[in-house]
């Protein structure tokens, strides 16, 4: 009888244990996230008043237009669909797409965004619990609406309001995480389209952040950067990972002849 290759068997059970360490990961980062949403809900004229920090500083900038875009903008119907479906389809689901593409095509590629994508999250918590900021949706007396409550249940399935931080607007993690993704579709996509994606599905978010009134310019601002920095730092690792050992030199006494 043939026999059968045991090596299927190997890379299907170093395959399980390679997906059982992510989700570990991951329901780590989840437990923080929660811990970190209980110190936050407590602080909710904190994160009001962050809140109208943040529109002072923007108005001294000469950068506060969210409310003046908002309202051009949502006055038509189909543009409020098309950013409501950008920002609630085109985050979570984009990013774990994203991250089981890395997996199966470019798995050398996928530590380096899944630590860049923890490192900025890691740092994320700690500007929440300390720095709280409602989203501007919080401030309807600036003329903002709150589209995505206003006109869609969706985002109650993939992101129930029991299991969000409604106080983490700075900064804009939904705006960083997705700069993150597509730099990794530039990068790595092989296809122009797939490149193209990694430009347009950024831009799109950016804006849809803005006319949702879920977050400021500065928080994007914020969140971009953060996101840059979490693969700065995840890219470094990545090299000196790889970076291969030099070898350690001979013993140059050893090799010398002996006295006589």
């Amino acid at each position: 009888m043939p026999q059968v290759s045991s090596e299927p068997v190997h890379l299907t059970r170093e395959r399980g244990w390679n997906i059982a360490r992510e989700a570990g990961i991951i329901a780590i980062a989840v437990f923080l996230y929660f811990y970190v949403r209980g110190l936050v809900d407590a602080r909710r004229n904190v994160a009001i008043a962050h809140s109208h920090d943040i529109v002072d500083i923007e108005k001294t900038l000469g950068i506060f237009h969210e409310p003046a875009l908002q309202g051009y903008f949502t006055g038509h119907e189909w543009v409020v669909e098309i950013i409501n479906s950008v920002y609630i389809y085109g985050h979570w689901p984009i990013v774990i797409g994203t991250l089981i593409w890395l997996v199966l095509k470019h798995p050398t590629e996928y530590s380096r965004y899944r630590n860049a994508l923890l490192i900025s999250g890691g740092i994320g918590l700690i500007i929440f619990a300390t720095f709280p900021v409602a989203p501007p949706r919080f401030l309807p007396e600036y003329g903002f609406w709150d589209s995505v409550t206003a006109e869609s249940n969706a985002y109650r399935v993939l992101q129930p309001p029991a299991l969000t931080n409604p106080y983490a607007a700075m900064p804009s993690l939904h705006f960083g995480w997705n700069l993150l993704i597509g730099i990794a579709w530039f990068r790595l996509a092989r296809l122009p389209a797939g490149k193209i994606f990694g430009v347009v599905m950024p831009l799109l978010m950016f804006a849809a952040i803005i006319l949702t009134a879920n977050h400021y310019f500065l928080d994007g601002f914020a969140g971009g950067f953060l996101a840059t920095f979490g693969l700065f730092v995840a890219s470094r690792l990545h090299h000196r990972r790889k970076a291969p050992v030099p070898e350690p030199e001979e013993d140059t006494v050893a090799r010398s002849p002996s006295p006589t």
